[in-house]
């Protein structure tokens, strides 16, 4: 992961964690991880999710894996395609 990418990504889980009052040990619980430590080195940048925890990860936060990366132009993005799809209709 880029570094900007891997930074927006660390500050987008832990806000999201942060916003829900959650602990690393409660969202590590709630992924199913064995240990709290393998989802705090997330936080901490010293290991990435793979695919499969990402997904996990966004499902868990209602968010996109796209805005965990830092991309915020992907709801922008569904809501134009929304907008041109209707006025073809």
């Amino acid at each position: 992961m880029p570094a900007k990418t891997q930074n927006n990504f660390i500050r987008r889980l832990i806000n999201l964690r942060d916003s829900r009052n959650w602990s690393k040990t409660e969202v590590a619980r709630k992924l199913g991880l064995s240990s709290m430590q393998r989802y705090a080195n997330y936080e901490y940048g010293t290991n990435e999710p793979d695919l499969n925890m990402l997904k996990q990860i966004a499902d868990l936060y209602d968010v996109t894996t796209d805005y965990l990366l830092g991309e915020d132009s992907a709801s922008k993005w569904i809501a134009r395609k929304d907008t041109t799809d209707l006025e073809s209709v």
